[in-house]
């Protein structure tokens, strides 16, 4: 690509070159033009569109005319030979595509970034889909690159721990980052320069050894997902209270049409409902849905809290119900 971007600049320097020669040669050559007159001998010669000369030409004029001819027809068939290579090789239509995706982008906030789209990071925008969040993934494997073309994935093609193509991905306006590189380095490294560029952004990293867990902390991450322990604690849970796991795995949150847990956050809820009780919502009459949870401003988290618990600010609730009563949930609240 590179290779022919130099071709095209080349190209276009020598046209810009012959139009200073002829200009000039017309000027040096007959004393009779002005400046605009040789620009103007020069163009139409240049072109051959067959305009009138300005002053009848001498005899070396016209030997001049002849080799601006010759010379111009040459940089044309190589102008025309390096668009058609350009063209050819479908870097002319991708680099389109890429302009356009980059417009598009640059208008996002609120959005996620996920670094690495590998089975981890293909969940992760799987997910997020299903909730209508959007993303803009960052991978450099040219294979994978064709793949989120063709789901169309928003995506920057490069390297997730150079600064610039964070800075493409519009870090500065996005909420969240996720990290999913196979390398626990890579992600810290991702996860320091994502933390610098951004302060307020939610960064989730994953991590492949316990040594790095507190690294990533350190670093900036909120949080650290670790696959292989997940699964082995997965694994031994069906063992040991396989009837429990079962039902948690039927409670699905796999998308906003089809869920049975949802989120509320009290900040987002009319400023009637602010420094009141759980039982002042009345979310089981209104909604049929069930609170067991809540997790304060500071995070401290609530299993099964009482009717009297006040909502504060900054504060989320954790509801429980079937499809219809979410669905309830989201027309009351």
């Amino acid at each position: 690509m590179n290779y022919i971007n130099n071709k095209l600049y080349k190209a276009l320097a020598m046209m810009f070159v012959l139009i200073l020669v002829g200009t000039f040669g017309y000027k040096l050559i007959g004393d009779a033009y002005s400046w605009i007159e040789a620009l103007y001998m020069t163009i139409i010669t240049m072109t051959t569109v067959g305009f009138s000369e300005v002053h009848p030409s001498t005899d070396f004029e016209k030997l001049f005319t002849i080799f601006l001819i010759l010379m111009s027809i040459t940089i044309y068939a190589y102008v025309v030979t390096v668009v058609s290579e350009y063209i050819s090789t479908g870097q002319f239509f991708s680099q389109l595509n890429k302009r356009k995706m980059q417009r598009k982008i640059s208008k996002l906030q609120g959005h996620t970034i996920v670094c690495g789209y590998g089975r981890n990071g293909e969940q992760a925008v799987e997910r997020l889909k299903s909730y209508d969040q959007h993303c803009v993934v960052i991978e450099s494997d040219k294979e994978v690159i064709d793949e989120l073309e063709n789901k169309s994935i928003k995506y920057i093609e490069g390297d997730a721990t150079d600064d610039s193509v964070l800075t493409l991905a519009n870090i500065k306006k996005a909420d969240n980052l996720i990290t999913t590189m196979p390398s626990d380095a890579d992600n810290l490294f991702v996860v320091l320069t994502a933390r610098q560029l951004n302060k307020d952004l939610t960064i989730i990293s994953r991590a492949s050894y316990a040594s790095s867990y507190s690294k990533l902390k350190v670093a900036g991450a909120d949080n650290i997902i670790m696959p292989d322990r997940l699964g082995g604690n997965h694994m031994a849970s069906l063992i040991v209270t396989p009837d429990l796991i079962e039902f948690v795995e039927r409670l699905t949150i796999e998308g906003k049409e089809h869920t049975n847990l949802e989120e509320i956050s009290i900040d987002d809820l009319s400023k009637d409902f602010t420094n009141k009780t759980i039982f002042d919502l009345n979310i089981r009459n209104r909604t049929g849905c069930l609170v067991i949870g809540l997790k304060k401003a500071d995070n401290e988290y609530i299993i099964n809290p009482e009717g009297d618990t006040m909502l504060d600010p900054g504060s989320h609730l954790i509801v429980l119900g079937n499809s219809e009563q979410i669905s309830k949930l989201h027309e009351v609240f």
